[in-house]
């Protein structure tokens, strides 16, 4: 489905480098089928294009105007700017995704014009080994067909799970923002361990294949998350004296407002931006 698809990416940044990562090196596309602009950071596109083996292109116009699917990856406080400028080499056989958080698809519709085809989409980061958790929604002229198209993109990358738009402030908050959540924590488990003597290294792997043990656990499992700590806590063990501690602290409840909050800022941006039409 996407063979012949040249797919230009409209900002260079993290994101945008995880899921070219993903697409390389999952063979989705061949390299030269991809193209990468942004702005001013010409380091970053000759990084990108010596890494990858990708197009890269200093001229967002010229960029834009030979693909087929266009990846709005920019700062959200610049796509309003960017699309103005591009505006004139768009067409209405495009596809436009975006992976711009809060902003709804109404938002970029609009600025486009031309009953553009536009993909919500809200990956993250972990998109760069393959295992991002990918939530996508169509537009109001999107077809089933091109989300089919995002669907078979950004599963290269991860899982994908279909969504009705009015969902992925929710997903912005969980997922899309989730990969920073664990690595915070990992930081204070980091330290605890130098604390007890173990070394950086040491620390590390071991740290690192729990987290990966939890996931696989979590895959294979029916069981709820506290039926999975309730299983590794024995009375007055190891395991009870720490959760209690947390529980002390009230971390569940951190952790909840937490996904909540950053929920709330996915609209916030939303509505900034609506209003700002």
């Amino acid at each position: 489905m996407l063979e012949n698809k040249t797919i230009t990416f409209l900002g260079a940044g993290a994101m945008a480098e995880a899921i070219i990562t993903g697409l390389v090196r999952h063979q989705v596309v061949k390299p030269e089928q991809i193209i990468a602009t942004n702005l001013s950071n010409k380091e970053k596109l000759t990084y990108l294009e010596t890494t990858y083996g990708i197009q890269t292109n200093s001229d967002r116009n010229a960029a834009v105007k030979n693909g087929d699917i266009v990846i709005l990856a920019m700062k959200p406080k610049h796509v309003k700017e960017a699309i103005e400028d591009i505006q004139q080499m768009t067409s209405a056989q495009q596809l436009f995704v975006s992976v711009l958080a809060g902003i709804p698809t109404t938002y970029i519709e609009d600025l486009l014009g031309m009953n553009a085809s536009v993909i919500r989409t809200m990956p993250n980061t972990s998109a760069k080994v393959g295992q991002s958790a990918t939530a996508i929604s169509k537009g109001t002229h999107a077809t089933d067909s091109q989300l089919k198209e995002v669907k078979e993109l950004f599963s290269a990358v991860g899982s994908v799970t279909i969504v009705d738009e009015q969902k992925l402030d929710a997903v912005t908050g969980l997922a899309g923002s989730g990969p920073a959540y664990f690595y915070f924590l990992i930081e204070a488990m980091e330290k605890a361990a130098e604390a007890a003597g173990l070394t950086e290294k040491e620390a590390s792997a071991l740290i690192t294949q729990t987290i990966v043990g939890v996931g696989k656990r979590l895959q294979s499992t029916s069981k709820s998350s506290r039926e999975l700590y309730e299983e590794v806590m024995s009375p007055n063990g190891t395991t009870e004296a720490g959760i209690n501690v947390l529980r002390e602290r009230k971390s569940q409840e951190a952790m909840t407002d937490a996904v909540t909050r950053a929920i709330l800022r996915s609209k916030e941006l939303g509505e900034v931006f609506t209003k700002s039409k």
